[in-house]
């Protein structure tokens, strides 16, 4: 009887560890998107400023 205990147990263990790594791979997914889009939204901005910056030399020369 010890031994079907112990595989129930190791079975419930499994389960959540399983419950653990697909949450964390669920969080880890938005994550991912998030600074996907804050990653785009920088480049965006930088792009804007590179174009400033080039008027203003153009002007200058």
């Amino acid at each position: 009887m010890k031994i079907q205990d112990g595989i129930v147990d190791l079975r419930e263990r499994l389960e959540r560890v399983e419950d653990v790594v697909r949450k964390n791979r669920h969080d880890s997914a938005g994550m991912m998107v998030m600074m996907r889009a804050t990653s785009g939204f920088f480049d965006e901005r930088v792009g804007d400023i590179e174009a400033r910056v080039t008027a203003l030399e153009t002007k200058k020369s």
